[in-house]
């Protein structure tokens, strides 16, 4: 007969319990797959479909997880909002990632900056908090197929994975 020590806490065995113990390859394969399901329905005018697989998507802990990873993992993360919260630590990534949510969530003001230009004059910025970032991150995980699918097939300008050179057959 085995006994257990009070002490010990068993966690459930896929789900991951801090930051640093997250499968970022299962994370990316759900969302991708996600928005392959997303970007077929869309394909056949589901758009029943296409919003139901879209809210399931911004609701997935994975989706919460990238849109994260992709506003801490970049060269603004160290510009701070009005609200002046950095997520720099990983127990800040894991409680910001768990804290997305749509229910009762507000966008803040944006910080505004004015940087210089090279005629001496300078131009105005507004830096959003690190939760506005994210979240705009996390509904772009759930827009983008839709843009692909339905965007201009021959369109290169602004978009994710294309570019001129690509169109032309690599020219350099």
């Amino acid at each position: 007969m085995k006994v257990h020590s009070p002490t010990a806490v068993s966690a459930p065995s896929g789900a991951p319990q801090q930051w640093h113990d997250i499968d970022w390859w299962r994370v990316q394969r759900n969302v991708r797959a996600m928005q392959l399901r997303i970007a077929k329905a869309c394909r056949e005018g589901n758009w029943r479909r296409v919003n139901s697989l879209q809210r399931m998507l911004t609701r997935s802990s994975s989706a919460r997880y990238l849109a994260v990873r992709r506003v801490t993992e970049n060269q603004g993360k160290r510009t701070a909002g009005v609200d002046r919260v950095l997520w720099d630590t990983p127990d800040a990534k894991w409680k910001a990632a768990n804290g997305l949510k749509r229910h009762g969530y507000k966008p803040r003001p944006l910080r505004r900056v004015f940087i210089p230009k090279s005629n001496g004059k300078e131009r105005p910025l507004g830096i959003p908090t690190m939760t506005d970032r994210a979240m705009q991150a996390l509904y772009l995980l759930a827009l983008a197929p839709i843009a692909e699918t339905t965007g201009d097939p021959n369109s290169y300008g602004f978009r994710i994975e294309r570019s001129t050179a690509d169109a032309m057959g690599q020219l350099f």
